[in-house]
């Protein structure tokens, strides 16, 4: 399964990215490796993590070397063979805002990991 990023979930994802590297060097760097980290979860067990007629949070990316919890979760839907990355939402802000991106763009190509302090 290829996975794709909706528009404004690729740009949620860069401005979360770019907020962690403001706070401290290299942050930025490892939310994106807990990001990319959780996706390739989705993309193994996609069908398992979703009801395929209606997009849910899919979980958050947890990683230790951010100090705890990066409180970020991947909402998500199944497209055929491709899953659309509809939000990489703050767990703690504007439940389910991303339900209005269900369905209306097709999937596009995940974002190239690139490192975010250079």
């Amino acid at each position: 399964m290829r996975i794709g990023f909706h528009p404004e979930a690729a740009a949620e994802f860069r401005a979360a990215a770019l907020w962690y590297e403001e706070r401290r060097a290299h942050l930025g760097d490892e939310f994106v490796e807990a990001v990319i980290a959780l996706s390739q979860r989705i993309r193994c067990r996609a069908h398992e993590l979703c009801n395929v007629a209606r997009p849910v949070p899919a979980g958050f990316a947890d990683s230790p070397r951010l100090g705890g919890s990066v409180p970020y979760a991947l909402a998500f839907e199944v497209q055929a063979e491709d899953i659309l990355i509809l939000a990489v939402a703050h767990a703690k802000r504007r439940p389910l805002y991303w339900l209005g991106r269900v369905r209306h763009e097709p999937v596009q190509q995940a974002p190239e990991p690139t490192a975010v302090g250079q």
